[in-house]
C-alpha cells in the first residue's frame, strides 16, 4: 500500500512538473496560430482593387468581403459613425499617399473575422516592404496621464483645419469602446513620416476596457506594431511578427492587460528607435507627466518573445541583439508565466529606477522562463547586476533559467506556413539559479 501511495505521489509530481512547463509562455491545447495567421504574407496575393476608401467616413459602413478596398490617404472615420468590417474582407493601404485609418474618437469599428476568415489590411507593392502604408489608429475617451487631452496629428501629412479634432485623444470615460479587432491581420505597415515618427501597425490611444482586441496579428511592421498610450485596453492572443520596431510599447499612463500573445524579432531588423518586445513606461519626456494621474501598469501573463537568430554570439558582437522588456522610471510592470528567449540580456530598467524594495515591488517577475539571454536583469548602462539577480533568483519568485536552441525549445519554430512557438513537454532543463552569461570571446 505504501508502494502504491509512493509511486502515485511521484506520478503527480511528474505530471505537476510537466504541467507547469507547459503554461509557461503561448498556452492552448492546440495550435491557436492556425488558420488564421500568415507568416510569409509577401507570397499571398488577394486580388486586385475594386473599391476605394478615401476622406471621411461620417455615417455607418459596412465593408464587404465580396469586394477589396484600397484605402488612399487618411481616412478618418468620424461623427460617432461605425465601420463595420466582414469577415475575409481585404484591404490595401496606398503606398504613394501614405495611407492610414482611423477611427476618430467617439466612433467605432466592428472588425470581427473568424479564425478561417481573417480580416486582412496590406501592403498593395508587388515587392512588399516593412512600412508600406500608414497603419490603424483607434482613438478614445479613456484617461491619460499627460496633462490635457493627446493629438495623433504628427502622423498624417496635408491634415485640413476639420480633420485636426478628428485627431485628438483622450478624457475620463475608462469603460468606453471603440469597438472589436478580433481574428485581424496588418500587414506591412508602420510608413516613416519623419526622421524620428513612424506610424505604428496598430496604435490604441486612450482606448477604454468595453473595447475587445484578440488575435490581431501586426506583421513587418516599419514602426511599432502594437501601441498602447493610456486608456484601459486588454490584448489576448496578439501577435507581432518581425517587426522594425518594437513589438508591445506601453506609455502614457495606460493601465493594460496582455496575455498569451507571442513577439517573434529578428536581429536584422531595426528602425533605429531602440526597438525590444516590450516597453512599459508612464512618459517620454517627464515634463508632459502630470504626476497626479496615473502610471502605467502592465500586467502581462503567459507571453512567449523570441529572437529568431541563426548565430546567437555573432548577433550579439555585432550589436544587433537588444533586451527583450525595458521598464522605465514611475511604471509598473507584473509578469507571470513568460518566456523570454535569445536577447541581450532579458530585461533592462531604466537607470532611473534606484534599486530599493519599493522600486523592485513595482516590477514582479514570477514563473519567468530565461533561455539562452546574455544576462538576465540589468540596470541601463550599469554592468553590475548582483542585486538584482539576488532579488529576481529567490526561489521564491519560481524563476526559472536554461541554455538551450529555439529548435529544442519550442515544438516547431521551422515550420514556415504554420510555426508553433509553444514550449517543448519534458525538453526543458530548469533551474533555480542563474546561469553564467553567453560567452561571446
Amino acid at each position: 500500500m505504501k508502494r502504491l501511495i509512493h509511486t502515485v505521489l511521484v506520478f503527480l509530481f511528474i505530471i505537476g512538473n510537466i504541467y507547469s512547463q507547459q503554461e509557461k509562455g503561448i498556452i492552448g491545447s492546440n495550435n491557436w496560430l492556425r488558420n488564421w495567421t500568415e507568416f510569409k504574407p509577401n507570397q499571398t496575393e488577394y486580388g486586385e482593387p475594386t473599391q476605394i476608401l478615401s476622406g471621411s467616413i461620417t455615417k455607418d459602413t459596412r465593408l464587404l468581403k465580396r469586394d477589396v478596398y484600397l484605402l488612399l490617404g487618411s481616412v478618418f472615420v468620424t461623427n460617432g459613425a461605425t465601420l463595420t468590417i466582414e469577415p475575409g474582407t481585404v484591404i490595401y493601404g496606398d503606398f504613394a499617399t501614405k495611407a492610414s485609418l482611423t477611427i476618430a474618437k467617439g466612433s467605432k469599428i466592428i472588425a470581427e473575422g473568424t479564425v478561417t476568415d481573417p480580416i486582412i489590411f496590406t501592403s498593395k507593392r508587388s515587392v512588399k516592404r516593412p512600412g508600406d502604408w500608414g497603419g490603424i489608429v483607434v482613438l478614445g475617451n479613456a484617461p491619460i496621464n499627460r496633462f490635457g487631452s493627446g493629438s495623433v496629428s504628427q502622423f498624417y501629412p496635408n491634415l485640413t483645419g476639420a480633420d485636426y479634432a478628428n485627431t485628438n485623444y483622450g478624457g475620463d470615460d475608462e469603460v468606453c469602446s471603440s469597438g472589436i479587432l478580433k481574428f485581424v491581420r496588418i500587414e506591412y505597415a508602420g510608413k516613416r513620416i519623419t526622421r524620428e515618427t513612424y506610424f505604428n501597425g496598430l496604435l490604441l490611444a486612450s482606448v477604454g476596457k468595453e473595447t475587445k482586441i484578440e488575435n490581431v496579428m501586426v506583421s513587418h511592421s516599419g514602426g511599432d506594431s502594437f501601441a498602447i498610450w493610456g486608456g484601459l485596453v486588454s490584448l489576448s492572443q496578439a501577435v507581432s511578427y518581425k517587426s522594425s520596431g518594437t513589438d508591445y510599447k506601453f506609455s502614457y499612463g495606460t493601465r493594460s492587460d496582455i496575455s498569451n500573445s507571442l513577439a517573434v524579432r529578428s536581429p536584422y531588423l531595426s528602425n533605429g528607435s531602440g526597438s525590444r518586445c516590450m516597453e512599459v513606461k508612464s512618459y517620454d519626456k517627464k515634463q508632459e507627466f502630470d504626476f497626479s494621474k496615473n502610471s502605467t501598469h502592465v500586467t502581462a501573463k503567459n507571453l512567449t518573445l523570441l529572437n529568431d537568430s541563426d548565430n546567437l554570439v555573432s548577433d550579439i558582437k555585432m550589436n544587433l541583439v537588444k533586451a527583450a522588456i525595458y521598464v522605465g522610471e514611475n511604471a509598473k510592470l507584473e509578469m507571470d508565466k513568460t518566456v523570454v528567449s535569445g536577447f541581450n540580456p532579458a530585461v533592462i530598467l531604466d537607470d532611473g529606477i534606484k534599486i530599493n524594495q519599493d522600486n523592485l515591488e513595482k516590477i514582479v517577475l514570477t514563473e519567468m522562463y530565461f533561455n539562452n539571454c546574455n544576462g538576465n536583469i540589468f540596470i541601463e548602462n550599469n554592468s553590475n547586476n548582483e542585486d538584482l539577480e539576488n532579488w529576481y533568483g529567490n526561489s521564491a519568485f519560481f524563476n526559472v533559467y536554461s541554455k538551450s536552441e529555439n529548435a529544442e525549445t519550442f515544438i516547431d519554430v521551422k515550420n514556415d506556413r504554420i510555426p508553433d512557438y509553444r514550449l517543448r513537454i519534458n525538453k526543458i532543463i530548469a533551474s533555480n539559479d542563474v546561469d553564467e552569461e553567453i560567452r561571446i570571446d
